[in-house]
């Protein structure tokens, strides 16, 4: 029985020390026990993402323009080049797209932007209310002044005398431009003159060297060169007025209108638009 009584107490010590042993041991830690490293919140990137734009071909941006307008636009051989020419390259490149340039008659580079035709209008255009009924503009990049082409002998020797009461003067300019809508609202108020309207600025220079009109309003820039290019010619020392210069987008594609804008102003930024204008128009 003593012999009994020991085996069982044996036992019983055994029993305890296994059941200590498993009291002590550390159980596997599950993933939820494992402390994770502290990572970064995710960034939103909903405000850096450039916005999604549509070209009328995909890969290119499509520039309307009458390459009749220098230094803004003309050509040089087979290709057009210019202010407007070298600012719009500069943006399709910031925006990963190839440019290509279709002229065309200066009034029907708005149709084309609003008809699918083309993707910008860049023609040494300037910012209208009649226009901004059409279209869309981007942010001025260069300023304009509309002046006066007049034969060196003229009578006409400021802008005041354009609608003066005994004068009866014949006005040149180019059809659908600024210098075209100036005149055309200074003779409803003043009626004191008449207006030939023509396809191209050249055009409208060769008719005064003809006599048939008495002066060309047009853009400073192009006038100097046309003044250049033709002996006899002056260009009157008064303004006829300052404008600022746009390019005009499809007001169904305001998305393309805020990518080039930032292009635009980037490049105002860093100076390269500016560098473009002194290249042609000298200081």
């Amino acid at each position: 029985m003593k012999n009994f009584t020991k085996i069982l107490i044996a036992i019983l010590a055994i029993a305890m020390l296994f059941s200590l042993a498993a009291c002590g041991k550390k159980a596997p830690a599950s993933d939820t026990d494992i402390q994770q490293p502290e990572t970064e919140e995710p960034i939103d990137t909903a405000d850096t993402e450039d916005e999604v734009f549509t070209t009328v071909t995909e890969g290119v941006l499509t520039m309307a323009t009458n390459a009749a307008f220098p230094p803004y636009e003309f050509y040089e051989g087979d290709t057009i080049t210019g202010i407007d020419a070298e600012i719009a390259a500069a943006i399709a490149k910031k925006l990963g797209l190839e440019l290509v340039i279709d002229d065309m008659e200066f009034d029907a580079i708005n149709i084309a932007v609003n008809g699918g035709k083309a993707d910008v209008g860049f023609a040494g255009m300037t910012v209208t209310a009649e226009r901004l009924e059409a279209v869309n503009f981007t942010s001025s990049y260069a300023k304009g002044v509309q002046v006066v082409i007049v034969p060196e002998d003229s009578s006409i020797t400021s802008v005041d005398d354009l609608f003066a009461e005994d004068a009866n003067n014949t006005i040149g300019v180019q059809r659908n431009t600024t210098g075209d809508l100036y005149t055309t609202w200074d003779l409803e108020d003043e009626g004191l003159a008449t207006i030939d309207r023509y396809s191209k600025g050249a055009d409208a220079v060769m008719a005064l060297k003809a006599g048939k009109i008495d002066c060309v309003v047009i853009d400073n820039e192009p006038a100097k060169a046309f003044v250049a290019e033709n002996t006899g010619l002056k260009i009157l020392e008064t303004e006829y007025v300052l404008e600022d210069y746009a390019a005009s987008v499809s007001k169904s594609n305001e998305p393309l209108l805020r990518a080039i804008n930032k292009a635009l102003e980037e490049l105002i930024e860093d100076g390269t638009v500016q560098a473009i204008i002194d290249k042609y128009i000298p200081a």
